[in-house]
């Protein structure tokens, strides 16, 4: 049976002449999931104490005709029916939270109503999926349809102050359209969530926990856009300001911004994989360092199934690259000469059981090494040789833009 949607109103006099009004959802079921998500979103605003006076009881009608309105106090029982979300979401919530100009106290219950309708979302998704009904991520494509009419709301609030501003429930509508994004997988809608953001003046006044969930997504993406150093810069900031006790989170973030530090040339320590239980990454890591790709195939066979999950194998894959770098600078070392024969390069690829390859592939592997910026110096084709600059021939991985 479906959980039941509770409005919990918790009225408490702060001082003299002042009411204080906090909206919590819970439901019939566990509320750890949605506590959780709360604690990672943050659900900070300056949403205005206002004092008891002659306008109390209109205010206090307000609030309750708006919780008549958007059926908080009802149970939901037929959520995946698309109709009664439609109906439930769009034309009781989102008109009433539209009707209140100028007044953004009622964004607290705004982030329950969201929360909760892509959590009955995604459950109704998996009950659909189970029973072999419906098409894949239809019920979360019209949650995110209800979500983006409140996004709208909330950036289309250009006349109230800073303090009643609705534009401060803009990210936290933009993280739960991420996670509806990501699972269904249509990113490129993230790019216009992304520039309202990046045009906004508070883009750096929300929360710590929204802009972790924020900068999260947000490097996720840059890292599949092949934007590596802005996929560094974003989930750095995640894993540095995530909080220490949120030791899942930080392992969530790490699963992505390991193989992004590891393609710049940063490799993580023993330590750090034991710590966060990613042991799955010892081997890659290893290899990647040596120059061995006979290991780098073995350790990405092994934990196929884990980096597919996860939705990093392919960038892994792209590890091939540096660990081609690193094997070809074991030869430079090994000859002590600035002109390197090409067959040396072939006889260190079979001997990493690389049987597949021919002459044209390493002069390939050698021209797409020196494009990159990881070799400096050029192929002689009539000699048969690369010919390595004298200073610095492999520069560092961080260097490189």
């Amino acid at each position: 049976m479906w959980p039941i949607l509770v409005c919990r109103i918790r009225m408490s006099f702060i001082g003299q002449g002042c009411l204080h009004i906090q909206g919590m959802c819970c439901s019939d079921r566990s509320s750890t999931v949605q506590q959780k998500d709360s604690n990672r979103t943050g659900h900070s605003c300056p949403v205005r104490r206002r004092s008891v006076s002659s306008c109390w009881s209109r205010r206090m009608m307000r609030w309750w005709r708006l919780i008549s309105d958007a059926r908080l106090l009802c149970p939901i029982m037929t959520l995946w029916r698309p109709t009664n979300a439609r109906r439930w979401c769009s034309t009781s919530f989102l008109k009433a939270f539209q009707a209140h100009k100028e007044e953004n106290w009622a964004l607290t219950i705004m982030f329950a109503v969201t929360l909760d309708l892509r959590i009955f979302a995604n459950n109704a998704e998996q009950q659909l999926q189970s029973k072999g009904k419906g098409k894949v991520g239809d019920m979360l494509e019209k949650a995110a349809e209800q979500l983006m009419s409140c996004f709208r709301v909330c950036a289309s609030d250009n006349r109230a102050g800073i303090d009643d501003s609705k534009k401060w429930g803009m990210l936290f509508l933009i993280n739960q359209l991420f996670k509806i994004y990501f699972k269904i997988n249509k990113l490129h809608l993230c790019k216009p969530l992304i520039r309202a953001i990046d045009s906004s003046n508070l883009k750096d006044e929300y929360s710590t926990a929204q802009r972790v969930t924020y900068k999260y997504y947000v490097g996720r993406k840059a890292m599949f856009d092949s934007d590596f150093k802005q996929a560094e810069e974003y989930l750095s900031f995640s894993f540095t300001h995530c909080h220490r006790s949120s030791q899942r989170n930080k392992r969530l973030i790490l699963i992505y911004l390991l193989p992004v530090k590891m393609l710049l040339g940063h490799m993580p320590t023993p330590q750090l994989l034991q710590k966060y239980d990613l042991m799955q990454f010892t081997d890659v890591t290893k290899a990647v360092g040596e120059g061995n790709l006979l290991l780098l195939n073995e350790a990405l066979v092994k934990h196929e199934t884990f980096f597919i999950r996860c939705g990093i194998f392919l960038i892994l894959e792209k590890l091939k690259i540096i660990t081609f770098r690193n094997l070809f600078k074991k030869v430079y070392h090994l000859l002590k000469t600035h002109q390197l024969p090409l067959d040396a390069f072939l006889v260190a690829l079979r001997m990493m059981k690389v049987e597949d390859v021919d002459f044209d592939e390493v002069q390939c592997i050698l021209a797409n090494l020196i494009y990159m910026g990881h070799i400096k110096g050029y192929i002689s084709h009539q000699h048969q040789k690369l010919v390595v600059s004298k200073q610095n021939p492999f520069p560092p991985l961080s260097s490189i833009s």
